[in-house]
């Protein structure tokens, strides 16, 4: 398996630092507001990730933050008089259900940033001790940038290209830097803010510290993958190498990866423009599969661009796959049972070969794109060879085949539909017509209809009756 490191800008094969077992930290969201479409990008794409890694053997430890200090949430805080612990726990709450919807996997460890100060503090005061930190006045304590001497070696640009991205945390003391490139590593609390004490000043860590701690302790001080939205090249991901490697004296992560940004109709995402849209918002028109399904449509590195159009076109693309694996559970319900063919131990055999061109796409950088490309040849494959002649053995095989590739992306394809009740009642009725009408076919196809949604039929003299199975 090769990966596109950000850090050499080259793909690379995999090679973990333990055989047989992957380190993972994917920065999180802050938990302010409900998930944004750009937020669920990188949520699909690394739980894809890390499930191909499962399929290939691996033991994947998966950690995913959440940052539940921060500027937003307290603002949102104080405009509702609540504690800012209130917004983190509602909105953490609200990301886990998207993220079931979504089929996202839960992390190993879900870290929040307000239970690891500790950490944070003990990382800061190591920072100091080896000279890499300064205290001001004020208690506030900076980063030396220029004290690590590959500081932009992940953003491939020098210190003094960086000053005009600089995006650190603005704080009372600001002045008191000893560089305009130097972050804030702690700062004092502000009235109306949460705090914690340290041997500087009562105050909060900055954002970059708490990734580096986290993944620290949960990981340990090396890792093998680094992943997150391109946004965070720069100043996160770059600060925090800085942090690790300065603190613990070892590479901090040996693959870094990240997704681009997602437009929408062209044009980036805000609220400003009237095109922002949470996963909430789109769960109101679609089946979040379908939102899944269009995330993996492109290569994780490419800019995705969405549109009515483009989700319409993943709507029916995975529609593709479903009533696929819906016509197999519609054949198998009148399959007869027994072993395979000689040609249906043929078929079976070419379709499994499906799987070694998958793994050959998302071995290339984790392709998705081209992964489930071979899905819907797998589907032409298997609707041009099945019929209501094939065996259960057979059918089952090649159902496995294709649910198998198919949750490799976390996409759920083997769906039982809910059938209401009316709808139950209407195919009844022309159940009971076509057994007037002497076609019995028609009235059997029926019947098998609705054992496959698992609706059971039972004729008796009061009339036909039915339960669900």
């Amino acid at each position: 398996m090769r990966i596109f490191n950000t850090l050499t800008r080259k793909k690379e094969e995999f090679v973990p630092l333990q055989e047989g077992r992957v380190s993972m930290y994917v920065c999180g969201p802050t938990v302010y507001n409900l998930i944004h479409i750009g937020n669920a990008r990188p949520m699909i794409v690394f739980d894809t990730a890390r499930r191909y890694m499962e399929h290939k053997g691996y033991a994947v430890n998966y950690v995913s933050n959440f940052t539940d200090v921060d500027d937003k949430i307290i603002k949102k805080a104080n405009e509702e008089g609540v504690d800012p612990d209130v917004i983190a726990e509602r909105y953490i709450e609200e990301c886990r259900k998207d993220m079931k919807a979504l089929n996202v996997k839960p992390a190993t460890v879900h870290p929040r940033a307000t239970q690891e100060i500790d950490g944070m503090i003990d990382m800061i005061r190591e920072l100091l001790d080896k000279g890499h930190a300064y205290v001001a006045s004020d208690g506030t304590v900076y980063y030396k940038t220029r004290s690590f001497k590959e500081y932009g070696k992940l953003s491939h640009k020098n210190l003094d290209d960086l000053r005009s991205g600089e995006r650190s945390l603005l704080v009372s003391g600001e002045d008191q830097k000893q560089d305009p490139l130097d972050f804030v590593l702690w700062k004092p609390k502000k009235e109306g803010e949460p705090y914690w004490g340290s041997p500087w000043c009562n105050g909060r860590p900055g954002w970059h510290i708490e990734c580096s701690v986290m993944s620290k302790k949960y990981l340990g001080d090396e890792i093998d993958i680094h992943a997150g939205g391109e946004d965070l090249i720069f100043p996160h991901h770059e600060n925090e190498i800085a942090q690790s490697e300065a603190a613990n004296g070892k590479t901090f992560a040996r693959y870094w990866m990240h997704n681009a940004f997602l437009n929408i109709d062209n044009k980036k995402m805000s609220k400003s423009a009237g095109n922002f849209f949470t996963v909430r918002d789109i769960s109101e028109k679609y089946d979040l599969q379908v939102l899944r399904f269009f995330m993996l449509s492109a290569h994780y590195r490419s800019p995705l661009n969405f549109s009515a159009d483009l989700m319409e076109a993943a709507k029916n693309g995975l529609d593709r796959i479903v009533s696929c694996v819906g016509n197999l559970n519609y054949l198998l319900s009148g399959a007869k049972d027994g072993g395979m063919s000689e040609e249906e131990q043929r078929i079976v055999k070419e379709a499994e070969g499906y799987t070694a061109k998958f793994d050959e796409a998302m071995d290339d950088d984790i392709n998705t794109a081209d992964a489930i490309s071979v899905i819907f040849e797998l589907v032409k494959f298997v609707n041009t060879n099945v019929s209501e002649r094939s065996g259960r053995a057979f059918l089952q095989a090649l159902k496995e085949e294709i649910v198998m590739l198919a949750d490799i992306c976390g996409l759920i394809v083997d769906k039982k539909e809910e059938i209401l009740d009316a709808d139950i009642e209407a195919l009844i009725q022309e159940r009971q017509d076509a057994r007037k009408a002497k076609n019995f076919a028609r009235a059997d196809e029926i019947r098998d209809t609705l054992a496959a949604q698992g609706i059971i039929l039972e004729d008796t003299r009061e009339g036909v009756k039915w339960k669900r199975a």
